[in-house]
C-alpha cells in the first residue's frame, strides 16, 4: 500500500536520475509535480522531489524556484512534525491514565489495550499516521522473596502484570529513527530517554 502511494514519486525520481539534462522540459515537469504534491498535503514527498531537482538541475529556473519553496517547506514540515508529536504525547497520556485507573481497580495492568474499551477508553487511540501504539505488559519481579513467620525466606512466582511498556514507533513503525520516524517511549507512565526499552525480567510466568 505504501509503495503504491509513492509510485508516482518514485517513477519521477527515477526519470530525473536517468534522463539527460539536455531535455529542458524535465525540471519544470518535476517542479510542477512536487508543487501538486504539496497542495495535496504530501509535503515530505514534495520536499524530497524538490531537493532532487535542485541537485540534478541546479541552474534551471525550476530549481531556483524550488530552492525558494524549500525554505518554506522545511519550516512547514518542522511545524507539522511538532504538532503531530504533541498529538502523539496527548494520546499516550490518555492511554497511560486509563491504564492507571484499570490497575487501580483490577490490581494489575491489562494484557491488551483493547481491554480498556469501553470502560476506560471509548476506543484505543492511534497515532496521527493511523498506526497502532506498541503496548507490552509484564511482571516486574517474576520471583519474589516471602518471609514466613519463624521460618526461612522462601521464593514464589509473581504473576501480576504490574509494569508495562508503551511506545509510538514513529512513521516507519520501526525502532529508532529521527524526525517523524523517532520513537516516544513510556514505561509505567514515565518517559524513557533511551533509544530502546530495557529488557523485561526473566523468566516471565506463563499465564
Amino acid at each position: 500500500m505504501l509503495r503504491a502511494r509513492f509510485a508516482p514519486v518514485l517513477a519521477l525520481l527515477a526519470l530525473l536520475a536517468g534522463c539527460s539534462s539536455e531535455d529542458p522540459r524535465l525540471p519544470a515537469n518535476i517542479y510542477e509535480e512536487a508543487r501538486k504534491l504539496n497542495l495535496e498535503g504530501r509535503s515530505l514527498e514534495a520536499r524530497a522531489m524538490m531537493r532532487q531537482l535542485t541537485q540534478r538541475y541546479p541552474d534551471s529556473d525550476a530549481a531556483q524556484q524550488a530552492r525558494r519553496d524549500l525554505f518554506l517547506l522545511d519550516a512547514f514540515v518542522a511545524r507539522d512534525q511538532a504538532d503531530r508529536q504533541k498529538q502523539v504525547r496527548a494520546a499516550m497520556r490518555r492511554i497511560a491514565d486509563a491504564l492507571t485507573r484499570y490497575k487501580g481497580r483490577k490490581g494489575e495492568y491489562p494484557g491488551s489495550l483493547q481491554d480498556l474499551v469501553p470502560e476506560y477508553l471509548d476506543q484505543v487511540p492511534e497515532t496521527p499516521w493511523k498506526h497502532p501504539f506498541f503496548y507490552r505488559a509484564f511482571v516486574s519481579k517474576p520471583i519474589e522473596d516471602v518471609q514466613v513467620k519463624r521460618g526461612p525466606v522462601r521464593q514464589r512466582f509473581n504473576t501480576k502484570l504490574d509494569s508495562y511498556d508503551l511506545a509510538c514507533l514513529g512513521t516507519d513503525l520501526k525502532p529508532g529513527g529521527d524526525g517523524a520516524a523517532a520513537d516516544i517511549l513510556l514505561q509505567d507512565g514515565e518517559p524513557i530517554d533511551e533509544k530502546a526499552f530495557p529488557p523485561i525480567p526473566q523468566p516471565q510466568p506463563v499465564r
